[in-house]
């Protein structure tokens, strides 16, 4: 009798304990919090791209008033709209933005803020000398010396990558947690003081060891300066408001947006938002713009060469017609250089979404003047010709990161240049060379079997 009695408060200590362990050994209460919604992390506000990139172009455009068939002042609206119009046309363009050929880079600078920010704005032309594209060099300087800035692009590059980090490292300790469970359920693990460092293990192995400068929900970074916080007096506030005004307006801009020849000369001929300068002097022309380009292309150390006869298959008159055409067709065309090929092509921009197709050019001279003699044919041939090795490298790449790889082709026309140093029509010129397009995908058995 006296072992039942002894028995029996053990085995209500037996209930007590499933009770509170319940299933497979686990605290109910740890199912209870594991069950629960964990709150998402708060993500940082974007800015409104679609108000600040509405604009697709530098220019303004007055649409006439909408026509409703079953008002008839409709009709007077558009009478007076476009007699107003005919008797003093509104201008296109409200500014005439400056710019300054560079010899040594080759490429066209634009340092006037205004007018770095309407040309990024409306159509993404250039990218900053001192940032990845979007001109945020300033931004980026009082950011790191610890004054009120925006939040540039960068930052919130890193911000998203941190969070990524963070959540792999929750999931790769929760997984590696399960796998422990598991065992332990099995009866595999004999040893249970080794459960922290399994669990640290798994969870490094599995997530990314780059470290990165964690920032606030607000972006804000360790050391910016937030006067409203700060206690002390009015005076003390005031003051501490003066001295950061005026150590932003010490700070200086040495940004400037960088513009290739094809994005400075769409704008100058075929928008005329740009004014070009060389060595304090005005290239007022389209046509002197154009014999400039490609004379730099052609030979940039020769002192002659606006003088000397335009090539057909000059490297800027064919990048142009590219350059040209798909503006035309209202894609934002953008410098390859980072991904080995001509352009890239975006739908809206950047800030919106990453380019679709990268382009690589290839002059075609499928004209009868180009085989009319065996050593201009040789000629032709040479400069046509890739291999395989090139096709596969190329096609590697973009398929690396998520491009479609578009040849062009260009169909050369025969010497149009026959006034050396006069005026160019550059209309009749782009429009003798031809474009074809091909798209190239990689084809793999796994995937396009069927």
């Amino acid at each position: 009798m006296a072992t039942d009695v002894q028995a029996q408060p053990a085995s209500e200590n037996a209930l007590a304990t499933t009770e509170v362990l319940g299933q497979n050994g686990v605290n109910k209460e740890e199912q209870k919090n594991e069950n629960k919604p964990r709150p998402k992390p708060q993500r940082f506000k974007r800015p409104d791209y679609n108000t600040i990139h509405s604009k697709p172009l530098p220019l303004e455009v007055y649409p006439l008033p909408a026509f409703i068939p079953h008002n008839p002042l409709s009709v007077v609206r558009i009478a007076i709209a476009l007699i107003s119009h005919s008797i003093r046309p509104p201008s296109s363009n409200e500014k005439v933005h400056l710019s300054y050929f560079s010899p040594e880079t080759q490429s066209v600078h634009v340092t006037d803020a205004e007018s770095i920010k309407a040309l990024w704005e409306r159509g993404f032309f250039g990218a900053g000398s001192l940032s990845r594209s979007e001109p945020r060099w300033l931004d980026q300087e009082k950011r790191k010396r610890g004054l009120e800035a925006s939040q540039t692009s960068e930052e919130r590059t890193r911000k998203v990558r941190e969070d990524r980090r963070q959540f792999k490292l929750q999931r790769a300790k929760e997984q590696a947690q399960a796998r422990e469970e598991q065992l332990r359920r099995e009866g595999k693990i004999v040893n249970e003081e080794n459960l922290a460092s399994i669990v640290a293990s798994e969870a490094s192995q599995n997530a990314d060891a780059a470290a990165v400068v964690p920032l606030d929900n607000s972006g804000a970074q360790p050391g910016d300066h937030d006067v409203s916080e700060n206690p002390g007096s009015k005076e003390e506030s005031l003051e501490a408001v003066r001295k950061l005004e005026e150590e932003l307006a010490s700070i200086e801009d040495q940004e400037h947006l960088q513009l290739t020849l094809e994005e400075a000369f769409f704008l100058t001929y075929a928008l005329g938002a740009l004014k070009v300068f060389h060595s304090d002097t005005p290239l007022e022309s389209s046509s002197a713009l154009f014999r400039h380009c490609c004379s730099y292309t052609s030979d940039p150390l020769a002192d002659n060469a606006i003088s000397v006869p335009i090539a057909p298959d000059n490297d800027f008159v064919m990048r142009y017609a590219v350059y040209h055409h798909f503006r035309s067709l209202g894609w934002v065309v953008r410098s390859g250089i980072k991904f080995a090929v001509d352009f890239l092509l975006y739908n809206r921009g950047p800030a919106f979404a990453h380019a679709e197709f990268s382009i690589m050019i290839i002059p075609s001279y499928t004209n009868s003047y180009w085989s009319e003699t065996e050593d201009r044919l040789a000629e032709c041939r040479k400069k046509e010709h890739r291999d395989w090795w090139w096709l596969h490298r190329v096609n590697r790449v973009q398929t690396q990161v998520f491009k479609t790889l578009m040849l062009v082709y260009v169909d050369v026309p025969p010497p149009w240049d026959l006034k050396a140093g006069g005026d160019v029509d550059i209309g009749s010129v782009l429009s003798q060379y031809k474009i074809r397009e091909f798209m190239i995908k990689r084809w793999t058995p796994n995937r396009n079997r069927n």
